[in-house]
């Protein structure tokens, strides 16, 4: 009996080999099989990371592309048809004023495209775009980024917009430097910062000068980091403090510049149903409704003068009231914004009264022109100067040289605007309060600045698109 019993040992143990074989088996083939899952996984994360290297080239060229858009301004008057083809001029232009030589455009059929920019040469990155227009309002961004064989789309929009800030955001706003001599204080109606002033003085290295007891309530913005500022005369002060204190904490130096809006004296020619020339009596009491003053005509007006509508005045002229002045209405002077000669004038030496053309009476010559809100005078290649009081003056002054005198002062509903570089002189008793709130657009006869406004809520990227 006992050989029997070593057999069936025998036997056991042959079955124990063969079960570990199999083991060895399935543990063999689930090892492969991890590694091939591993080995996929690794390519699927390795992809996934080239196309967020490609997205990121894609979001870089969005980046690039929205600093140098958002540099691109037109005028207000640029057709609806030319606004694309300008965008495109001045996207080149500024490329190649700043010397960039790494984006280049052209212009196809129905849209503008920017062959690739390399990103990194080494990595294979890139990125190229193409830009199209939607609707009159509209612009649509496609940049593609590139990284080896993968691609990402972005797609952004931008729309035709005004832009928002410009000189109307302040009280007094001047090319060339302010000076203020005498009894002179600047305020606002409601609130200080009403009667802020705004200073580019970029030929002149003192930009603010305020001699004696004058006082500007609101702060000073001057854009020439060079220029500098003298206060003279212990009461001689802005933002409420005097000396080094107001200069100090209520004047910034090397602000960036901001928009002079676009006088466009034709838009007021259409309101023009009568003429003043050289023939005109303005030496009595006089009632001018929606007139031209023609060039050389040089009138004084010595009486009363009541306007009513616009008073459109060509160049060259010296117009002079030398008596009191009732103004409802705009005053326009039709010259060159470049013009800061002062040959063109226009004086109130007696005191003025104004009131908003929404009150003009109710007649056919009126109907369009109580709309035009906002302005008392516009005149570019003039020289303003005003030596009377007014109550108030409903609406924004601007000119090539400005200057208040005497005891002219009172309520300005709006901005006082000097286009000119030379200096704007403010003197004698000229307490000037500026009432601004509520003021929210562009001025009658001022042309708003178009600019392309990023909308970030239209940003998706998309798998294909089609030109």
């Amino acid at each position: 009996m006992e050989p029997a019993r070593k057999q069936s040992a025998r036997r056991q143990r042959g079955a124990a080999l063969i079960i570990s074989m199999i083991f060895v088996l399935v543990f063999s083939a689930l090892a492969v099989s991890m590694a091939a899952i591993a080995d996929v996984n690794a390519q699927v994360a390795s992809n996934q990371q080239k196309a967020d290297v490609a997205r990121a080239c894609a979001e870089s060229g969005i980046d690039v592309l929205r600093y140098w858009l958002s540099r691109v301004e037109m005028s207000g008057k640029t057709p609806e048809a030319d606004k694309f083809e300008h965008v495109l001029t001045f996207f080149n232009n500024d490329l190649t004023a700043n010397a960039i030589t790494n984006i280049d455009t052209y212009m196809g059929e129905s849209a503008m495209y920017i062959p690739p920019v390399t990103l990194n040469s080494a990595n294979n990155e890139s990125f190229w775009a193409l830009i199209r227009q939607v609707d009159t309002d509209t612009l649509q961004l496609f940049v593609t980024g590139m990284h080896n064989n993968f691609w990402r789309t972005v797609r952004v929009d931008y729309d035709f917009s005004q832009r928002a800030h410009t000189v109307f955001d302040f009280g007094v706003a001047t090319k060339g430097p302010l000076s203020l001599s005498g009894n002179i204080e600047l305020d606002g109606v409601s609130i200080s910062v009403e009667s802020s002033v705004y200073i580019e003085s970029a030929s002149s290295a003192l930009a603010l000068s305020i001699l004696g007891n004058s006082q500007i309530a609101g702060d000073v913005s001057i854009v020439n980091p060079f220029a500098s500022v003298e206060l003279t005369g212990g009461k001689a002060g802005i933002g409420g403090e005097t000396g080094d204190d107001a200069i100090e904490n209520h004047v910034d130096f090397g602000v960036p510049a901001t928009e002079f809006p676009e006088p466009d004296p034709e838009y007021f020619e259409s309101f023009v149903t009568n003429i003043v020339d050289v023939n005109t009596d303005t030496s009595s009491d006089i009632v001018l409704e929606n007139v031209r003053i023609l060039a050389g005509t040089n009138p004084t007006f010595s009486g009363h003068a009541t306007i009513n509508g616009v008073m459109f005045i060509e160049t060259p002229n010296v117009v002079t009231f030398t008596g009191s002045a009732d103004v409802t209405g705009i005053i326009v002077g039709d010259g060159d914004i470049e013009d800061n000669s002062g040959v063109n004038k226009i004086e109130f030496r007696g005191d003025v009264s104004s009131a908003p053309v929404s009150e003009l009476p109710d007649e056919p010559q009126f109907a369009d022109f109580r709309d035009e809100t906002g302005t008392f005078l516009m005149a570019p290649g003039f020289s303003a100067s005003f030596g009377g009081s007014f109550e108030t003056l409903n609406g924004a002054i601007a000119a090539n040289g400005i200057e208040f005198f005497g005891n002219a002062g009172g309520i300005i509903n709006g901005s006082i605007i000097n286009y000119s570089d030379v200096d704007m002189v403010l003197s004698g008793n000229s307490d000037l309060y500026f009432n601004r709130s509520g003021l929210t657009e562009v001025p009658a006869g001022f042309v708003p600045e178009i600019i392309l406004a990023y909308s970030p809520a239209s940003y998706s990227e998309i798998s294909f698109f089609s030109d």
